[in-house]
């Protein structure tokens, strides 16, 4: 029997948690208790330092083969607000965050039904030619699979293909809730939670750093949330390829998944955030993602083990499809003043986690 003693002492030693225990912290009502657990933890990792880089997103397209009940961003062909961005506007944008200091472009984008495998090769490409010091983190492995559908390639050979053209990494989306059964609600023509773990360890294998998300505040429950976590460990526990852990916020606003709620509570965030720092003990990162979360609880999340808040964004479009009311944006001293009013160490990092600049 799980209690927060026995858990306390084992975190204070340096050592895991198993699953039940986990599920504990989560119906447990004492927030600051599994908070000050989790900065423990977090500060053994990485002191004081709180990450965050200058990137930019680029969502190609909106048009998507999937209509999943939770996206409120994905398009039909036809439908109102539906977009594919010329090769020539992907090319501006990454020039202009060159331009404006990024060392990062983050593209993820909808299942086009028309664009073949190629299509993907030529914007990293372009990128590449364009804007030669980004780095590009691009692709969900939900996008790969589909790579690989539509081009009848093996999905070893998608990545090395992709590698050559430019892939630097690839960022942690597509894995929702991976218990099947929540995936079945949300997602029902996604790529099983199965699939996306064996993208993903193939991914690893071909030296590709990723990271991995949870979509969490939905029809999940929190031995769901758990378990999803439990497949991120036990994966990360043969590959080590996982940088960093972001749970988003589900934003119900836009959604046709329609439940009777509200969106995740501040409450709810902040457990689910500390209770990841202390469980995923293989992951070096903790993000709190400002876009889905809003500045301040992000901000009030760094005394609650995480550690890096993402970066300046720029023209973030998914979250806010869905109704996120953050902003598009922030600047690179937005940021700096985000965590250093919080008590801690800003580090501007590259998508490797390199230390560029510290501001003490």
């Amino acid at each position: 029997m799980s209690n927060f003693e026995s858990i306390a002492a084992k975190v204070r030693a340096g050592q895991r948690i198993d699953a039940d225990e986990a599920l504990f912290l989560f119906n447990s009502t004492d927030l600051l208790a599994i908070g000050e657990l989790a900065a423990l933890a977090n500060e053994r990792k990485n002191g004081k330092n709180v990450f965050f880089n200058v990137n930019r997103h680029i969502n190609p397209t909106n048009i998507c083969v999937n209509r999943c009940a939770f996206c409120a961003f994905s398009r039909t062909p036809g439908d109102d607000g539906a977009y594919t961005l010329a090769l020539d506007d992907v090319c501006r944008k990454a020039r202009q965050a060159e331009e404006e200091g990024a060392t990062e472009v983050h593209i993820v984008g909808g299942l086009h039904p028309d664009l073949p495998f190629e299509h993907y090769e030529r914007v990293l490409t372009a990128i590449r030619q364009t804007a030669p010091s980004l780095h590009i983190k691009a692709f969900t492995a939900v996008e790969i699979d589909y790579f690989g559908r539509i081009s009848g390639l093996a999905i070893e050979q998608v990545f090395e293909r992709l590698k050559a053209a430019g892939l630097g990494s690839m960022p942690g989306g597509g894995a929702e809730i991976l218990v099947e059964e929540v995936r079945h609600r949300i997602c029902p023509e996604k790529i099983s939670g199965a699939r996306w773990l064996e993208i993903i360890r193939l991914a690893h294998q071909a030296g590709l750093k990723t990271n991995a998300t949870m979509l969490y505040g939905h029809v999940e429950s929190p031995a769901d949330r758990v378990r999803h976590m439990e497949l991120l460990r036990d994966l990360q526990d043969r590959t080590g390829g996982f940088q960093a852990f972001i749970p988003l916020a589900f934003q119900p606003e836009n959604s046709d998944l329609k439940l009777d709620i509200k969106g995740t509570s501040g409450l709810d965030d902040l457990k689910t955030l500390a209770v990841a720092r202390i469980f995923l003990d293989n992951f070096n990162h903790i993000k709190a993602y400002w876009v889905m979360l809003g500045e301040k609880i992000a901000q009030v999340a760094l005394a609650f083990g995480v550690n890096d808040l993402d970066g300046t964004v720029v023209e973030e479009k998914i979250g806010h499809d869905a109704g996120a009311r953050s902003p598009q944006a922030l600047t690179k001293e937005g940021i700096i003043r985000m965590i250093g009013k919080a008590g801690r160490t800003p580090v501007e990092r590259d998508t490797l986690y390199r230390p560029i600049a510290s501001f003490p």
